[in-house]
């Protein structure tokens, strides 16, 4: 770092990417500031530089003495250790130092006390919900949502007939056929474990999943105007099943409220929907699939007069970006329900829906707002056949 660079640092204050501090004596201090920079997205901890942004004036004896705790800090006092880069940049009032802090790879990192801490504006904060350390898990692909056991569900739950049908198509043998009890072949088939089916095999299999899971369901609203209004709409449902139920439930929704046109069809026929079927038949899939079942909220589908929105819980999973996935890049956040999708709803997987969606109708939009956890896409309409 150049010092005309920390010098506009400085000047810019604190921030989610920049720490000051005057000095340090204690190692375990600042390895918290270390462990909420690699639990967020790295940053830069500028040593000898009090809150108001003086130059404290630290001397080169006490850079030999921090470099020695900040070694110490990174090694000792963090779960797992990491390797920050130091530099020592010399003022007129004295030196700086500067500790740069990559984002980890290796989510969550914790103090020696196993103190999960993460950057919160400019400021850092202690993690204690459950649901963001399990999200910081899944991130390191330590666990994953959809195999967590639901509680209170049992094999009683199963849609017997539907899940028969399906081992048998799967398979080619009869469910009677076999040896084992049915409770023993869902765990075989990672839906189940000690008894209780897990979230893939609730939400797949069950009868009414949503007893168990009630938030795990699609809000629709299609709404006359370019707004969300909260007393005028002109359909509204909460859509809850199975997967595959809510899937079609969904796209028939959809494809309800938008327009229909007739092209070369006769006068009586129902038209071809303005936007191609198979766009929503991707982006709804997606959403069900790839949305983050460790955040407790419905996916939302809503339907204006200029566009359909489809609201995914859940940022992109770790690095993807959204020039990723328009490329085909995926991360499989939910790979049990992933492996079982292709047999059930018209998914292929492989990271390919999105470049397909594209392709058939390239007017989408794609937001990934990681700070509010959601992934939304957006559908343009067309407005008298063209799309503005």
């Amino acid at each position: 770092m150049e010092t005309e660079q920390l010098l506009g640092i400085i000047a810019n204050s604190e921030d989610s990417k920049h720490q000051f501090k005057a000095n340090i004596t204690r190692s375990e201090s600042l390895a918290q500031e270390m462990v909420a920079f690699s639990n967020s997205q790295g940053g830069v901890i500028l040593i000898g530089v009090t809150d108001d942004g003086d130059i404290a004036g630290l001397t080169p004896e006490d850079m030999g003495r921090l470099n020695q705790l900040v070694s110490n800090a990174a090694t000792d006092h963090m779960r797992p250790p990491i390797s920050p880069f130091t530099q020592n940049i010399s003022l007129p009032d004295g030196m700086v130092m500067v500790v740069s802090v990559d984002e980890g790879i290796s989510k969550p990192y914790m103090d020696k006390n196993l103190h999960v801490y993460i950057k919160s504006g400019a400021d850092k904060r202690k993690v204690n919900a459950r649901e963001e350390l399990l999200r910081m898990f899944q991130q390191a692909a330590l666990v994953h949502a959809d195999e967590i056991p639901v509680n209170g569900s049992s094999v009683t739950d199963l849609d017997q007939e539907f899940f028969d049908e399906f081992f048998e198509r799967e398979f080619g043998e009869s469910l009677e056929e076999q040896d084992i009890s049915r409770s023993q072949i869902l765990e075989n088939m990672n839906l189940a474990k000690e008894g209780k089916l897990n979230i893939s095999g609730a939400l797949l299999f069950s009868s009414r999943p949503q007893i168990r899971l009630p938030v795990f369901i699609v809000k629709a609203v299609a709404f006359p105007g370019v707004d969300i209004e909260d007393e005028h709409y002109i359909d509204s449902q909460d859509i809850n099943g199975k997967l595959s139920d809510v899937f079609q439930k969904v796209l028939g929704f959809v494809l309800t409220n938008i327009r229909h046109v007739q092209k070369d069809q006769s006068f009586n026929s129902v038209g071809e929907p303005e936007i191609p079927r198979i766009v929503f038949e991707e982006l709804i899939a997606n959403a069900l699939i790839h949305r983050d079942y460790f955040v407790s909220a419905p996916v939302k589908v809503l339907v204006f007069a200029d566009r359909i929105e489809i609201i995914s819980p859940g940022h992109l999973p770790n690095n993807l970006t959204i020039e990723n996935i328009k490329m085909g890049n995926s991360n499989i956040r939910n790979p049990i329900l992933a492996s079982f999708a292709p047999k059930i709803l018209p998914y292929r997987g492989l990271g390919s829906g999105i470049k397909r969606a594209i392709k058939n109708y390239p007017h989408i939009e794609f937001i990934d707002n990681r700070d509010g956890n959601a992934f939304k896409s957006i559908i343009k309409r067309p407005t008298k056949g063209v799309v503005e």
